[in-house]
């Protein structure tokens, strides 16, 4: 294999591997935007994308700058430099010496820790066990010293590298209380108690923990899938040219093979995986659409479980009241499943005080309550990631590959009193 060929083969393959990361940024950008935030107590089991202010009862305190926070990672690097000498071999033949110097960083000590907290929204708190997530914090410290300075042997090890210019670099990332951060990933039961929480899923495709804006964590994967598919295509482009300096092709003009067929096949790859990417961005979104809708469906079975246990427990304890017997019954008469029912067993407990005293009623009562609020937000939460849905399939160019796949829009349900018979 001649050099020509060489270039090229480590040309394309540089290409291709840019090419295949901008495409992971670019499925990354595709799943936030398509993701609409849930509400702390509306999270459901799957994969889910929050935001809200950290809160924790057992904070840690981080270790350079001794902040409390839930995550801290930091790191001490020193600076080295040194003088080599080598002999090597001139073009006419002669043995020479020559001096370089060098430098770098090195790492010295680094560490980080963590530990779970909730993440609170206006309507309630969820837990979030940040092992294994990609973390991005805030900067709090990025630190420059001399060994003059307590810092440099204070935090830092007492033992100096090799070749050392006694200048130490301290940095640290924290996540503070009170910050406001962004969170997407895997919803699943706690252990301890009957909630969800959200933690590292081998399944998901994203567990991301930052103190960024969603906006900005989004435009930053868009630049990066630009930079990367650009990149590879100069690369692509840059090796031809080259090759085609070292060896020409014998078989096409140097000035076709040199740009044109690099750019046509580098293009067409890029087509061929914007295509597959996109239909699956808008399948898996599709997907996503439904399980919000099951989710709905398992809170209207639970409200439907729920109301005629209220209703019993209330007939038992009111047999006396003919009038209160008489709202049973009416009660009893309508579909389980419609929400005027149960709001109408939830007055009824309210008008008398005998019934909200029961342990029994005032628990299947605070159920209930919770189930009306969880099918709000189940509501809430279809129709807003369903609206995502219908706006790519009627955007360009995703409606190209919409109309290709017969991907169908998904319609709305519409406020009603009975819950899911409007559509």
């Amino acid at each position: 294999m001649d050099y020509s060929s060489i270039v090229r083969l480590i040309g394309v393959g540089l290409s291709l591997l840019m090419l295949l990361f901008s495409f992971r940024s670019y499925r990354r950008k595709r799943l936030i935007d398509d993701m609409p935030t849930s509400k702390a107590h509306g999270v459901f089991i799957g994969l889910v994308e929050v935001s809200g202010k950290v809160e924790c009862q057992n904070p840690i305190t981080s270790y350079l700058t001794e902040s409390t926070c839930v995550q801290y990672s930091w790191e001490i690097s020193e600076h080295w430099s040194k003088t080599t000498t080598e002999t090597y071999t001139d073009s006419k033949g002669k043995t020479r010496t020559r001096t370089k110097r060098e430098s770098g960083w090195k790492t010295v000590a680094s560490g980080e820790s963590m530990c779970p907290f909730d993440l609170r929204d206006e309507t309630g708190t969820i837990q979030i066990r940040p092992e294994k997530a990609k973390i991005e914090g805030v900067r709090a410290m990025d630190l420059r010293c001399r060994s003059s300075d307590p810092l440099y042997y204070g935090k830092g090890p007492a033992e100096s590298i090799i070749h050392s210019d006694h200048l130490r670099m301290f940095t640290e990332s924290i996540i503070p209380l009170d910050a406001r951060v962004y969170v997407i990933g895997q919803s699943r039961e706690r252990e301890d108690i009957v909630a969800p929480e959200i933690a590292h899923d081998e399944s998901s495709p994203l567990f991301l923990i930052s103190t960024r804006e969603e906006e900005r964590i989004s435009k930053s994967y868009s630049l990066n899938y630009w930079l990367l598919s650009l990149g590879g295509l100069g690369v692509s482009l840059i090796s031809f040219f080259i090759a085609s300096r070292i060896g020409f092709y014998r078989w096409i003009p140097s000035g076709v093979s040199d740009y044109f067929m690099p750019t046509g096949i580098y293009l067409g790859l890029w087509l061929i995986g914007w295509f597959w990417t996109t239909f699956n961005s808008l399948k898996s979104l599709r997907e996503r659409v439904r399980q919000g809708f099951s989710q709905l469906e398992v809170q209207l079975k639970r409200r439907h479980d729920l109301i005629p246990r209220l209703s019993s427990a209330v007939s038992s304890l009111m047999k006396h009241e003919q009038s209160i017997q008489t709202k049973i019954a009416a009660l009893r008469s309508e579909a389980a499943v419609n929400a005027k029912a149960a709001k109408r067993l939830l007055v009824l407990v309210e008008d008398y005080p005998e019934l909200k005293s029961s342990e029994a009623v005032s628990r299947l009562q605070r159920e209930l309550s919770d189930t009306e609020n969880r099918l709000e937000l189940a509501r809430a939460y279809y129709n807003n990631i369903a609206t995502f849905y219908n706006t790519r399939l009627e955007r360009i160019p995703d409606n190209v590959v919409a109309t290709l796949a017969r991907l169908k829009n998904c319609e709305l349900l519409l406020q009603s009193e009975g819950d899911g018979d409007s559509k």
